[in-house]
């Protein structure tokens, strides 16, 4: 096991997966995107409300179709899904109940085009940065804030280097655990159907550990000094789902794509 990119970044292990130098990786679902452009629809903003959602989402059909896209377009595969929560906001100067309060931060993203879109709809140009910089930038001041699940913020002990926490809800973040697919088929039948297995019951685990360690870790964050606001998200909402979505709709796959998730999810087509 190689923690904390020891082997250089996600985007850098899903490249060694798909040469079959490497055998598996867990990585943020935003980093294998520019690999396999449809699995974006599962960060289109607000298009995962829950954890339930999340889960039930991984189970359908369109799911499958995003696992199938991914082996054909990134040479790695899907074997499980790993959930952190949702990405909430971060930051060190003061706390974001609106849009307007966002107006006056320097906020970092992942190397992203949806979440980058996704803050210029909501008024602000964000900071594209890869991870490994980011504590040190939020330590200097180069960047007021981001955003990650509440696990990882006490994990990595952002409360060290932040004080406010915002509750959005925009991007849900799924951790697709990949194997290559080179490797995958090397494997005889039932070898590659008890890595399935092994996958699909980490993928439930991980569910139940989110619902067990998510209230702990707010705890712990506000015990430290961190302070929480509740977001009134309808403007965010409007913004980020009339000014992104159509500019994806093409690279996910088209509308038929998200309308496959929206109806995994039960909600209206668009």
């Amino acid at each position: 096991m190689f923690y904390n990119s020891q082997l250089g970044s996600e985007q850098d292990t899903i490249n060694d997966a798909a040469l079959g130098v490497l055998d598996f990786s867990v990585v943020a679902i935003n980093n294998i995107t520019p690999f396999s452009p449809t699995v974006g629809v599962f960060t289109l903003p607000y298009m995962i409300q829950s954890l339930d959602e999340a889960v039930e989402l991984t189970k359908s059909p369109a799911a499958q179709q995003l696992v199938d896209n991914t082996v054909r377009d990134a040479g790695v595969r899907i074997i499980g899904w790993t959930f952190s929560g949702f990405r909430v906001l971060t930051n060190s100067k003061h706390p974001v109940g609106s849009l307007s309060d966002l107006q006056d931060l320097v906020i970092r993203v992942p190397k992203n085009e949806i979440m980058i879109d996704t803050y210029k709809a909501w008024g602000i140009n964000p900071t594209p940065m890869a991870w490994s910089e980011l504590f040190t930038a939020l330590q200097q001041k180069v960047v007021d804030g981001q955003d990650l699940s509440l696990v990882d913020i006490e994990s990595v002990k952002f409360n060290e280097v932040q004080t406010y926490i915002s509750n959005i809800h925009y991007n849900f973040l799924l951790e697709p655990m990949i194997m290559s697919e080179a490797i995958f088929q090397d494997q005889p039948k039932d070898i590659q159907d008890a890595i399935l297995a092994a996958g699909k019951a980490a993928t439930l685990h991980s569910a139940d550990f989110l619902r067990s360690k998510e209230a702990s870790a707010k705890a712990n964050l506000l015990s430290k000094g961190m302070q929480w606001a509740e977001v009134d998200e309808a403007e965010w909402i409007s913004k980020a789902t009339t000014e992104v979505w159509p500019k994806y709709y093409d690279s996910v796959g088209g509308k038929d794509k998200i309308n496959n998730v929206l109806r995994a999810l039960g909600r209206d087509e668009i």
